[in-house]
């Protein structure tokens, strides 16, 4: 069967795939386009076959919010060079694999690989992609929250698709979390800006927070030297360092020494209880420098910086008339924990010679 200029362009818009690899193909099955598509198809597993063992540390970071805003997922799929990042074919497979995976309530990469996605298994699906785009891909990781009862979820992604982030919250009626879909959405973006680790200081690790507390004396101790040494006003030693450490007894004597210090500075006894609440607050914040750099409702929110997240929440439940506790939070950001690997351009190039 002769190979036409049509069948050549007919099957490199349904597969992707480069002119004279269409050419090939249409000329080693006699023109039968489906067997073409197949023998580009096998074609394509070699050739990701062959770029698995190339480092993929680029790529985007991709959210998907159900419109429900009863279920999120975030998605973090790698490519070898910005380049490629910024293709439209790679961008539209990130939202694709993002909505797959979703749709499919998969929790690992070996399940989503068994999956069939327009009637294909994802990974013969996801192999294609990779010869087509011509780099290796990996679908390094996801995360999916789910609301429950009277909850909610909403994401954000940053415009250069790098930074994703998920937050959960449980509210007191469906009336209260229909309402709070936007503000969970800002607080996704404050997360997105400010990098913390945990929703909580209850899920800081006694041994890191233990080992956190010297390390942050230490650079203070090192800091006040310096700012003795130009004879500026030294920073406050901390006590400690997290909420976890402030136990009711440390809170109690804390009061105790603000209530004799109001004593000998002279104040009203009947006043003390409008004095002694923000100064436990000011105590707090003092004493809690590893939370807030770790934990979101501990951060001081970029849009008040006078008021910590959990503030925020609680102001915001009262303006709502109901309740709301955040559940749920996950963070992407792009290659963080990969390594590059070191390659000078000469053997770069040499490399995809191969």
């Amino acid at each position: 069967m002769a190979i036409t200029a049509a069948l050549v362009k007919e099957l490199r818009e349904k597969t992707g795939a480069g002119m004279m690899d269409c050419k090939k193909a249409l000329s080693a099955t006699d023109g039968d386009m489906d067997k073409a598509i197949d023998f580009l198809r096998e074609k394509g597993l070699g050739k990701a076959a062959k770029k698995a063992d190339r480092l993929a540390s680029e790529g985007l970071v991709n959210v998907f919010v159900d419109p429900s805003l009863k279920m999120a997922t975030v998605s973090e799929i790698n490519a070898e060079t910005d380049f490629v990042a910024k293709n439209e074919g790679f961008i539209n497979l990130t939202k694709e694999t993002t909505a797959h995976i979703q749709a499919t309530n998969v929790e690992s990469t070996e399940e989503l690989m068994k999956t069939t996605i327009n009637g294909t298994v994802f990974e013969e699906y996801f192999a294609t992609k990779v010869a087509t785009i011509g780099e290796n891909l990996v679908v390094r990781r996801f995360a999916t929250l789910k609301a429950g009862a009277n909850g909610i979820v909403n994401g954000y992604v940053h415009s250069n698709g790098r930074v994703g982030v998920l937050i959960a919250a449980s509210c007191d009626s469906e009336k209260t979390a229909a309402a709070a879909g936007e503000f969970i959405r800002n607080l996704c973006m404050h997360a997105a800006a400010m990098k913390p680790s945990f929703l909580s200081y209850t899920e800081l690790d006694p041994e890191f927070v233990e080992k956190e507390t010297i390390g942050i004396k230490a650079d203070i101790e090192k800091e006040n030297e310096e700012l003795a040494r130009l004879k500026k006003p030294l920073k406050r030693m901390p006590l400690f360092v997290s909420r976890v450490q402030l136990t009711d007894a440390v809170l109690e004597n804390a009061k105790k020494e603000m209530q004799a210090e109001l004593k000998a500075q002279g104040k009203p006894e009947q006043i003390w209880d409008k004095i002694i609440p923000g100064q436990i607050e000011r105590f707090i914040a003092d004493n809690t420098q590893l939370d807030q750099q770790y934990t979101l409702l501990s951060q001081f929110y970029v849009m008040d910086d006078k008021k910590t997240i959990a503030q925020v929440v609680e102001e915001k439940a009262k303006e709502l008339g109901g309740k709301i506790e955040l559940v749920g939070y996950v963070r992407f950001e792009l290659g963080e924990g990969l390594e590059k690997k070191a390659c000078d351009f000469a053997s770069e190039v040499a490399e995809q010679l191969k």
